[in-house]
């Protein structure tokens, strides 16, 4: 029996030569992956002219001067206007939270509810959280083609990679923590 979430938790990184611009030397974590699809979220696109506490405003959650910087990414083209906060979450029993995905067996999760977003707001929650609008999804077998066609390499996933404020140099760091150094990858894919 084939492991069909083999990614999940894994971060896929964008080759040279990915086709789709809203791609191009992007960094995914993969959230969920199974015979039905993969679900994923960009974590090296910060929005522009969008911050955590204009977000905030906009849902009518009062920032106090304890709200932490969260930083606000694309998370990917689909449902541009829904949020996931990816986050550390603790393990064990009870921890798991209406609205909280589990990432694979770490402790990375990714939270949907409007709670986690008054808590941040507030000073509490997670240490390390980034706040995704949209996400990335794949169809039944559609990530596993992309992969054979050398649109992705996968990696570990890392704090420097997730949660790093340095996002413009995220996609070289994903490739040197596979020993790639970018300036050698080629953008023209081809088979021996």
């Amino acid at each position: 029996m084939q492991n069909t979430d083999r990614l999940t938790g894994k971060v896929l990184i964008a080759m040279p030569g990915m086709h789709d611009p809203r791609f191009s030397r992007s960094v995914v974590l993969v959230c969920a992956h199974g015979d039905e699809g993969a679900m994923g979220l960009v974590v090296n696109r910060p929005l522009t002219g969008l911050d955590f506490t204009d977000l905030l405003k906009q849902l009518d959650i009062d920032a106090t001067p304890q709200t932490r910087d969260v930083p606000v990414h694309f998370g990917g083209p689909v449902e541009p206007g829904r949020g996931f906060v990816l986050h550390r979450a603790a393990v064990g029993p009870d921890t798991d939270a209406e609205g909280r995905m589990r990432i694979g067996d770490s402790d990375l999760a990714m939270t949907t509810t409007r709670d986690i977003l008054e808590d941040l707001a507030r000073g509490k929650g997670p240490d390390h959280a980034v706040l995704s609008l949209g996400y990335a999804g794949w169809d039944a077998g559609q990530l596993e083609r992309e992969m054979l066609a050398n649109g992705w390499l996968t990696a570990e996933a890392s704090d420097d990679i997730l949660f790093g404020a340095d996002n413009e140099r995220k996609w070289q760091i994903a490739l040197k923590s596979l020993g790639i150094d970018p300036v050698m990858l080629s953008s023209a894919a081809g088979h021996a």
